[in-house]
């Protein structure tokens, strides 16, 4: 009979829990979204998501399910600098694995006389200009001629520290036309350095320390010696005879005492102003047997700066077309 009577107990319990949970159900659906509050509960599609039970829906610790969308990526191709820079890197490195190990192989041309090195230690038309067929050399602390190209015509080296002219600075340069070497310390040049030049026509010697002159080639035409140390005893009595084309013969400021003899009938300019010449010869200008000898082109002849009195010397004017200038009292 107790146990009859416990059981109809536990039965009527149970019905009334359920009628609250019912209750409880339906006060939930007739509130609204809006109301209270917001994050209590969501409703995602057929999931109903709330604070209590978020750690049971969505487990960050488990992974394994998650897509990995790597696979899906475009390729792109890196072209940035460093990528360059490895491609040139390993483009160089296999080139340089392609080079002949020889190193004479490796050498690069000579470039002739170009290559010639000069004081300096470097090729001449590094230290100088080159230009077509002239080299300039001038102020270059050259303390020699240095080796220049077969072509060159026109040599200027002015200003340097050149004390001597060799036998071979001028070898084999055919075609070479002036040589100016002004205001260098030249004290002396090679009687072969200049005579085997067929080309030469101009040879600028200002400002030197010549004692003497060498031995000169026939094509000369203009010769300047200006403020030398010249000496009359330094020129060969028939230096002057075989130049048949000089034209100009500047041997100003020097240590002349006497005018050359032998002048060539091509001369038309002569400067021996500012040396130490007292008398000259009556035949030095003109033939003194040939009074119809004539030398029309010397019109020009300077002997001012010297201590000779040119009116002792009337005979020695008669074949020229103007009388020198210097001193007549």
């Amino acid at each position: 009979m107790k146990l009859l009577a416990l059981l109809s107990l536990l039965i009527l319990m149970l019905q009334e829990a359920g009628t609250a949970s019912l209750s409880k159900e339906e006060r939930e659906e007739d509130q609204p979204y809006g109301e209270g509050d917001s994050y209590a509960i969501l409703h995602l599609g057929d999931y109903v998501l709330s604070l209590d039970n978020y750690d049971e829906v969505i487990d960050p610790s488990n992974y394994d399910e998650l897509t990995d969308y790597r696979d899906q990526l475009p390729q792109v191709k890196g072209t940035g600098l460093a990528s360059l820079t490895r491609t040139r890197f390993t483009q160089s490195t296999e080139v340089a694995r392609t080079l002949p190990s020889n190193p004479t192989m490796a050498r690069p041309p000579t470039l002739g006389l170009l290559a010639a090195p000069a004081n300096h230690g470097l090729p001449t038309c590094l230290i100088c200009v080159c230009l077509g067929s002239s080299v300039y050399c001038d102020d270059t602390d050259l303390e020699n001629i240095p080796p220049l190209p077969q072509t060159t015509a026109y040599l200027y080296a002015r200003f340097n520290r050149i004390s001597h002219i060799r036998a071979g600075d001028f070898k084999g340069l055919t075609k070479l036309k002036r040589i100016d070497l002004s205001g260098n310390s030249i004290s002396s040049i090679d009687d072969k350095a200049l005579r085997l030049l067929p080309a030469l026509r101009d040879l600028i010697l200002p400002e030197n320390k010549l004692a003497a002159l060498p031995v000169l080639p026939t094509s000369i035409e203009v010769l300047d010696v200006r403020m030398n140390r010249l000496q009359s005893s330094g020129i060969q009595p028939e230096a002057f005879r075989a130049l048949e084309k000089l034209q100009f013969l500047y041997l100003a400021d020097n240590l002349l005492d006497a005018i050359p003899r032998s002048l060539p009938l091509s001369l038309r300019s002569l400067h021996l102003q500012n040396n130490m010449i007292e008398t000259m010869q009556s035949d030095v200008f003109c033939d003194a047997k040939e009074h119809r000898h004539t030398r029309r082109q010397l019109e020009d002849i300077r002997l001012d700066g010297n201590p000779i009195n040119l009116s002792l010397f009337p005979s020695a004017y008669f074949c020229l077309p103007r009388l020198p200038t210097g001193r007549f009292v």
